[in-house]
């Protein structure tokens, strides 16, 4: 593959990334800085990929943020709690290396860039285990003011439209209770003049709010930062093909925005972070189960176009160990038009799986999973029992049910608490939410086992009761009683579901990223089938196989190793493997 030599370059650079998510920035800002000439290509018109549409949230164990955060965290025990998580599922060099360099990544981009976080004081890791965190490794990006971004802001893909209010708001978590509740307090009052008066302020001059928070605040800060070194990025720049001369990838060719073709030789390599295979058009179906494959929270761009260049030269994908893709339970609002581009598509993470008196259950009226679970373990538990033949089980779909207190109290998906009866029955015309004045209306409604779903709520009833759940042990987590109701004891989860009307929400597994990706190792190095180093080639990001192996320890445990390999392949790039020895391999050596 490639005939192109080094004469017949349009133009050459030493580091030619590709892909504008948290991963590529990342290589390309420390490329920087470690003075090499880099060139950023991009196949959109904008920065950010599945980072910007993203919560942000960073996992990276053991960093001096966890520190000043008064909630310090090391990574011997994290090493501890990985190997209680992934066990025997193999990565484990990848695995040691981003523990080692995580810190070092963190605390580098925070001196040399404009990136920021703060480490949280409670958000727990999402799997108990000997060395879970309860805070201090969950690392959130620090809002950011786009308007010093300019015109440039316009390059920055905005969030999911669900994650915006008045059309294109941005609100931080801690704001949230406020503009909800803009009445109930004068602090509530004044704090919903400020954040809706900014951005009232902001629609005179840009197509959105500028006051960026979660993911989007991430991108905008990377962007801004390569900015600030003018690192070139180029974009509607698309992978085309990868040259290799004599087994090393020296280049590659792309296609510009007038249509034509572009030679770039890249001295040290090419690195891949184009979103991995969430979109691919084949690979999906045959990696994905059945039942996972109609919706994804991906940007419609991301179709693996780096994934295929690399298998093209040969580079091997791995599937992605327990899991192909990494999930949320997501519910849809059909648009009204009948486009399913205008879908409304929410995640169920944080806000009402957890709280006392809802129920998850499948098409048998049986609950299957412990709700409080994480969005992806809750996920896992829609597809475990998929076994009939095509693949989609009583579980996919799956619908959370709740009593009228609930709805008020703590809303329901799109539903926001305190919304009305006015909003309730605004969804429920939309048939978003299901109405049923008994159990059994609602079940014939859902199309589910009445008798199965009277059952549930009877044995559910009865232990919530007293506040226990034995069948799933809902509440007995730290990360579950975190997201519940601390006011419900004594299960912050747990609470019998009361008198109807009931109502119902249908929810369906959505990926938000991969597992499945090239085989890589511990300096991001693309592999060949025959287990080899492809030299010159390396990956990062979801084009990179998860370290994890298909589990999903906590929040931000895709962003993290994007960030901390993007760091290692600059590092490896700009000075070999010397840049990536672990501080006990460099001690070792001194010694010798």
């Amino acid at each position: 593959m490639g005939a192109v030599r080094q004469q017949e370059w349009d133009e050459e650079v030493d580091l030619l990334v590709f892909g504008a998510g948290a991963a590529g920035m990342t290589a390309a800002l420390v490329a920087d800085h470690e003075k090499l000439k880099v060139l950023l290509c991009e196949k959109t018109g904008m920065v950010g990929g599945i980072t910007s549409t993203s919560g942000g949230t960073t996992w990276v164990p053991g960093t001096k943020l966890s520190v000043e955060a008064s909630v310090p965290d090391n990574i011997d025990d994290a090493r501890r709690f990985l190997q209680s998580v992934v066990g025997a599922r193999g990565g484990d060099e990848a695995r040691e290396a981003f523990l080692q360099s995580g810190p070092q990544a963190i605390e580098e981009l925070t001196r040399i860039s404009e990136v920021r976080f703060v480490a949280a004081t409670a958000h727990p890791d999402y799997v108990n285990g000997p060395g879970a965190a309860y805070g201090g490794r969950a690392l959130a990006p620090v809002a950011f003011d786009a308007r010093v971004l300019g015109k440039a802001f316009a390059r920055v893909r905005p969030p999911r439209k669900e994650f915006m209010g008045l059309g294109g708001m941005m609100v931080a978590r801690n704001d949230l209770n406020a503009l909800l509740a803009p009445f109930a307090t004068l602090a509530n009052f004044r704090r919903t003049l400020a954040v809706v008066g900014r951005y009232a302020m902001d629609r005179l001059r840009y197509p959105r709010g500028t006051q960026l928070v979660m993911g989007n605040a991430l991108a905008a800060r990377l962007y801004y930062s390569l900015l600030k070194r003018h690192v070139e990025v180029r974009f509607d720049t698309p992978l085309v093909e990868l040259v290799r001369e004599d087994g090393r990838v020296t280049g590659a060719i792309v296609a510009t925005p007038g249509g034509g073709r572009r030679r770039i030789g890249a001295r040290r390599g090419v690195v891949l972070a184009t979103g991995g295979i969430t979109r691919h058009p084949t690979l999906r179906n045959q990696l994905f189960p059945a039942g996972a494959r109609g919706l994804s929270l991906a940007p419609q761009t991301h179709t693996g176009d780096g994934v295929d260049r690399a298998r093209e030269v040969g580079a091997k994908v791995e599937n992605g160990g327990d899991s192909p893709g990494l999930w949320m339970p997501c519910s849809i609002q059909r648009a009204r038009n009948g486009s399913a581009g205008e879908d409304s598509v929410w995640p169920h993470i944080i806000l009402d799986r957890a709280k006392p008196g809802l129920i998850a259950v499948n098409s048998r009226g049986e609950r299957f999973v412990n709700e409080s679970n994480s969005y992806h373990d809750f996920v896992m538990g829609m597809l475990r029992d998929a076994q009939n033949s095509n693949g989609k089980g009583p579980s996919v779909p799956a619908h959370l049910i709740v009593d009228t207190a609930f709805l008020h109290e703590y809303g329901l998906g799109l539903l926001m608490p305190g919304r009305g009866a006015g909003r309730i029955a605004e969804f429920e015309r939309s048939g978003y939410l299901v109405k049923g004045n008994t159990l059994d209306e609602l079940a014939a409604k859902l199309q589910i086992d009445a008798a199965g779903l009277a059952r549930t709520v009877e044995s559910y009833n009865r232990d919530a009761a007293k506040g226990n759940d034995p069948a799933f042990e809902r509440g007995s987590s730290p990360m579950s009683r975190f997201n519940g109701d601390a006011r419900q004891q004594p299960n912050p989860c747990i609470r019998p579901i009361g008198a109807g009307p009931y109502y119902a929400v249908t929810v369906w597994p959505a990926d938000l990223a991969c597992s499945a990706g090239l085989s890589g190792n511990a300096n991001g190095e693309v592999i060949d089938e025959a287990g080899h180093v492809i030299p010159g080639l390396f990956a990062c990001g979801n084009d990179l196989s998860s370290i994890f192996r298909g589990t999903y320890p906590g929040p931000g445990t895709t962003l993290g190793p994007a960030i901390v390999f993007g760091w290692r392949i600059a590092k490896f790039v700009a000075h070999g493997d010397a840049a990536n020895e672990t501080p006990g391999a460099r001690e070792a050596k001194a010694r010798v």
